[in-house]
């Protein structure tokens, strides 16, 4: 039986399968924060929401110990003072195990639907979502917005939309007959059955919470997995209101709301993580964090199917421009965006020592070096416009990261803390851009720095900052590789340099496409062929392992006539 929730949304469902089919622009939610398409009073309504959960308890009505959690501080520069509800792993996966049972009985359209419905409402509650996102992780709040927002909501439906590219390839049952010459045909009818693999855990991360989150939650869900959904410490809020709508629509269903629960923690929780993550019960587990973490899980959590997005070096060549300017536009914006704080932010940028080819001439190491530099520091130059950019560093150790960068090299611009117009005590730093030389640095610039940490890296040539690219890639991982080339043969070796590193490639970017961002449908994030993600967002691989087809057969009478040989 269709359910009522697949059918409302169905026309959504069929062009999200043409957009991942064409791989072209779409997408249902608006991206800006327009009263038009959001209601007039959104933007003040989704903030007066986000500031009573300050100071307050976070209701669920999910199994706990009637004691509270929650330590998160705004890096804008306040607590939050919000108090979670303590639950036992042992309280949720009992919980969840209940739950799963109608859940999986329910079939591959309630799955999809009522993931459908869950995202059409996290839609509705963006401007709360974004509030939550910002203060918890720092990004301005346009990002906030959008990346915790529409785009997370983008890569939720996309999920969703490849497990049901998956599933409805598998029918209910058929009819099975094989001809046997002058005796009658054998026939069988068979029935197959979708098996969810069972309970998933959905380990958040403190800078994208929604946006890297979503993807495991809803194919979990959209393939009938119940889920424990267990966020940073440091950003709990954007997740809990996530299980809070979740847990509304399964209820509204007709379903165990506990399909979906929450496990929020304190600071220092790695020891109920990996006890957690190691329960035979738990047979799914979503990850973005540190490549320590990530690595335990992939050598330790073998009950489970693990997914992983872990550090990666993210690198620049430039071998030829057309216009300097416009490409150092592209890369410092690059630089800036979130403080460097995404995990297909810029570090390395490799530039011949030799110098380039312009179209206006050529230009010496120094001089590429002092346009990106120039770039960079005219775009922090205003605070009021510079902090809608870099936002805030999320956490302290970041901020340490930079002052043991800056003494890596020759500090072309220094990182400078920066007063924030509306957050007296929110933690803003200018990006660190730093000389090294692959002679001798190779130490330094093979580790991922995360934050706004940038090295401009003099090599013998392009031959080897294409072969540092495809080699670090490979061995330490990456997410994004740009190139800059007017050469045709150059971006063939390009090419190459990308498939040997195993990471996604652009080319020439100078306008409004940073090589940080990713659109769902289209990109796809991660490949899962360097050690930066074993998997890619999103592909049929990243929701096919998430079921089993289990299938029944029984003799039955043929329905053709036996063949007639003369």
């Amino acid at each position: 039986m269709t359910h009522p929730f697949f059918t409302k949304h169905e026309d959504m469902l069929q062009k999200a399968l043409t957009a991942a089919e064409t791989r072209g622009y779409w997408s249902p939610f608006a991206e800006m924060p327009s009263p038009k398409v959001y209601g007039e009073t959104s933007n003040a309504d989704g903030e007066a929401a986000f500031k009573a959960h300050l100071n307050t308890s976070f209701e669920l009505d999910q199994p706990s110990t009637g004691e509270t959690v929650g330590a998160e501080v705004s890096p804008f520069g306040f607590p939050l003072g919000i108090r979670y509800p303590k639950s036992t792993p042992d309280a949720l996966i009992a919980a969840a195990a209940t739950a799963q049972n109608d859940w999986r009985a329910a079939g591959p359209q309630a799955w999809v639907g009522v993931s459908l419905e869950i995202i059409a409402r996290l839609n509705r509650a963006s401007f709360e979502v974004g509030y939550s996102v910002m203060h918890t992780t720092g990004q301005a709040f346009m990002m906030a917005f959008q990346a915790g927002g529409p785009h997370a909501q983008d890569r939720a439906l996309e999920a969703v939309v490849y497990a049901w590219d998956q599933l409805r390839r598998i029918p209910a049952e058929a009819h099975w007959e094989k001809p046997q010459g002058k005796n009658p045909p054998l026939a069988m009818k068979k029935r197959y059955t979708v098996v969810p693999r069972g309970t998933g855990l959905v380990l958040g991360c403190c800078t994208f919470p929604t946006w890297n989150g979503y993807p495991g939650l809803f194919a979990d869900l959209a393939t009938g997995n119940a889920v424990i959904v267990k966020p940073h410490p440091g950003a709990i809020l954007p997740l809990a209101i996530t299980v809070r709508i979740a847990r509304e629509v399964l209820r509204e269903a007709g379903f165990d709301p506990n399909v979906v629960t929450l496990l929020a923690t304190e600071p220092n929780d790695g020891a109920i993580v990996q006890s957690l993550a190691v329960r035979p019960e738990i047979k799914l587990i979503d990850f973005t964090g540190s490549t320590q973490n990530g690595t335990w899980l992939e050598r330790n959590a073998h009950q489970a199917q693990v997914y992983t997005e872990k550090a990666g070096v993210n690198q620049i060549v430039i071998d030829s421009v057309d216009d300097i300017k416009a490409a150092a536009r592209n890369i410092a914006f690059s630089l800036a965006l979130y403080s460097g704080q995404m995990c297909t932010a810029p570090q390395n940028i490799y530039v011949p020592r030799g110098g380039i080819r312009t179209r206006d001439g050529a230009l010496t190491f120094d001089e590429v070096a002092q346009a990106i530099v120039g770039a960079v520091q005219k775009l922090v130059a205003e605070p009021a416009r510079a902090v809608e950019l870099l936002g805030a560093i999320q956490n302290e150790s970041i901020s340490q990261r930079v002052a043991e960068a800056s003494r890596l090299g020759r500090v072309l611009a220094a990182s400078q803390p920066m007063e924030h117009p509306a957050f007296a005590g929110a933690r803003v730093r200018t990006p660190l851009v730093v000389q090294l030389d692959a002679a001798t640095d190779r130490a330094q610039f093979t580790r991922e720095w995360f934050g706004p940490i940038s090295f401009i890296i003099a090599t013998d040539s392009t031959a080897q900052s294409l072969e540092l690219a495809g080699a670090i890639a490979a061995e330490h991982g990456a997410l994004t590789l740009s190139v800059y080339s007017t050469d045709e043969a150059v971006l063939e070796q390009a090419h190459e340099a990308s498939l040997r590193g195993g990471v996604a490639l652009s080319i020439n970017l100078t306008d409004g496409v940073f090589v940080n961002q990713s659109a769902a449908f289209s990109d796809f994030h991660g490949t899962g062929a360097n050690p930066a993600a074993n998997a890619a967002l999103t592909d049929a691989a990243f929701v096919a392992n998430r079921f089993r087809v289990i299938q029944s057969r029984v003799h039955v009478e043929p329905k053709a006539a036996p063949a007639v040989v003369s």
